[in-house]
């Protein structure tokens, strides 16, 4: 399996993907318009561009200290295992990643928010290849002492891209 290569499979131990050259979009399909929608989609637009560059101080910031995070392997880590995978992440000259988060939706709760989106991860290689993944990742927020982070997150693999929809 070379879907992305090395630098992507940490990113799917992480996120279900990883960019490893920065870019990252976002649509706000079906999110609503809450100031904490607003707040919790724009920590993300923020976070796949952290995670793009493997910028720990993001990872940090993102993720509470006593976040669990299932990957899309069904394996469960804990932040100090998320960090130690960001430690691994080395820029990619062969490959061009683009990801995107689309159909976010979100859910205030006051103190506690969840988002819901698809990440489609696209690789470009250099002989022209284009491959397309898609992942459903769903986030819950916690605001504590006024500040949102992470304190739980699924990514799920999606296996057929008919079904992302």
């Amino acid at each position: 399996m070379r879907a992305t290569g090395i630098c992507a499979a940490v990113f799917a131990m992480i996120l279900g993907v990883m960019p490893q050259d920065g870019v990252a979009q976002i649509n706000q399909d079906s999110a609503n318009n809450s100031a904490t929608a607003r707040e919790v989609t724009a920590m993300l637009r923020q976070f796949l561009q952290d995670a793009g560059t493997g910028n720990r101080e993001g990872f940090d910031r993102f993720f509470a200290d006593d976040v669990i995070y299932t990957r899309n392997t069904g394996v469960v880590s804990d932040k100090a295992a998320i960090m130690k995978g960001v430690g691994t992440i080395a820029p990619s000259v062969e490959n061009k990643n683009i990801y995107s988060a689309e159909d976010i939706t979100v859910h205030d709760f006051g103190d506690a928010a969840v988002l819901a989106f698809r990440l489609v991860a696209r690789t470009e290689h250099k002989d022209g290849k284009v491959e397309t993944a898609n992942y459903r990742n769903t986030a819950m927020f916690l605001r504590r002492n006024g500040k949102w982070q992470v304190v739980a997150w699924q990514a799920t693999k999606i296996a057929d891209a008919s079904a992302a929809k």
